[in-house]
């Protein structure tokens, strides 16, 4: 009840705000995610949709709101307001829900639950489904994620990385390539049995490995097992690694799928000048969290208007994919977990002797459905 009268009276302000500059709208419905409110608006026919963009900042004023994001969605427009009282999204958790209990075993080297091979729980949809990304789709192949510092960027790269390890047997169906140039990012990933070698942290072995994948991909003659490269810093790498670097990724996001390998490349700086070329035609999905300007929001999501700088940061991201967006909300993974997934899959343990606290869906504030989005290029 104290939530539908919240709703009600934010509803109430977006409307008189609409009202005092001149825009007749009218509030037709909303959702509830675990960290923002969307508002549904319909504008009158005629009513200009740029004039309710341009009032992000007076709405905000008005909802007591540190920032607004207001996109169009088809014949509506959508105001995102930050919620008072963010609710968490857990990886572990999230993944038993999913799972069903059916978890992987090193020594059996078979998984029997309902997550689809070399697939990674991404986190929470706005319609609080959980979100997935199958790598082996055709529209999928190679995933750039991008975000300032505070993005939630790197334990984003954490969460998949985990949550392929926990459905995916070592060896036999997945193999992983960690890139750490800042040595910080996956160093609790060390003893992990998916890794193909110990973390990549020198600029002069990733070039070796990358160009080690380059020819593994012109001699393979089956996708068995996937090969999982996972980069932090691409930026980075690109103008410290120069053309070796860049000419063997740009082999390996071109022809790598039909070998089985795939990319997934992070940065904190997505300027053109950078990864311009690299990241137009080679990167099908984007997973975008806040970035620093309008510019490095275009360039990382490949589209205008998206409002990825006003996104709230801590793991608040946009997935672009099959020219459609969707906001997600991130799945957190702690590096007491890690450490001890790590552990257990690295002894052949089963995860369900995992001590966690219960998390059950009925538990959540916002709507939890068993029915999960896979994004397979299209959303």
């Amino acid at each position: 009840m104290r939530m539908r009268k919240k709703l009600e009276f934010q509803a109430d302000r977006i409307e008189a705000v609409l009202a005092l500059h001149k825009v007749p709208a009218r509030v037709t419905g909303g959702t509830v995610t675990p960290r923002w409110i969307r508002f549904q608006v319909l504008p009158a026919v005629g009513a200009k949709i740029s004039k309710i963009k341009n009032l992000s900042e007076e709405l905000a004023a008005a909802l007591d709101a540190p920032s607004c994001r207001v996109s169009r969605r088809g014949a509506a427009v959508a105001i995102e307001v930050p919620r008072d009282d963010p609710q968490p999204v857990r990886l572990l958790p999230l993944f038993r829900q999913l799972d069903g209990n059916n978890s992987l075993s090193r020594k059996s080297a078979k998984y029997n639950g309902s997550i689809p091979p070399v697939t990674a729980i991404l986190g929470l949809a706005e319609d609080g489904a959980p979100l997935l990304i199958r790598l082996p789709s055709p529209d999928v192949a190679h995933i750039l994620v991008a975000g300032t510092t505070g993005s939630g960027k790197t334990v984003l790269l954490q969460t998949m990385i985990l949550s392929l390890a926990m459905t995916n047997p070592p060896s036999r169906s997945i193999a992983m390539v960690l890139i750490d140039p800042k040595g910080h990012a996956f160093s609790l990933f060390e003893g992990l049995p998916h890794l193909a070698r110990p973390v990549i942290r020198e600029v002069e072995e990733t070039t070796e490995a990358l160009q080690s994948l380059v020819h593994l991909m012109e001699r393979r003659e089956n996708a068995i097992p996937r090969v999982v490269a996972v980069i932090d810093e691409l930026a980075d790498l690109l103008m410290v690694g120069g053309k070796p670097v860049q000419e063997a990724l740009t082999r390996l996001t071109q022809r790598g799928r039909e070998a089985g390998i795939h990319i997934i490349a992070a940065t904190q700086k997505p300027t053109a000048a950078v990864l311009g070329p690299l990241v137009k035609a080679n990167f099908p999905v984007r997973l975008v969290g806040r970035v620093t300007s309008v510019e490095d929001a275009r360039t990382a999501t490949g589209w205008s208007g998206t409002g990825a700088e006003r996104l709230l940061g801590r793991g608040d991201f946009l997935a672009v994919a099959e020219g459609r967006v969707m906001r997600f909300q991130a799945a957190y993974v702690s590096p007491e977990e890690i450490r001890e997934v790590v552990a257990h899959l690295a002894g052949g343990g089963l995860l369900p002797v995992i001590p966690l606290a219960p998390t059950t869906p009925t538990s959540l504030p916002w709507p939890v459905s068993r029915l999960t989005k896979v994004l397979k290029g299209g959303m």
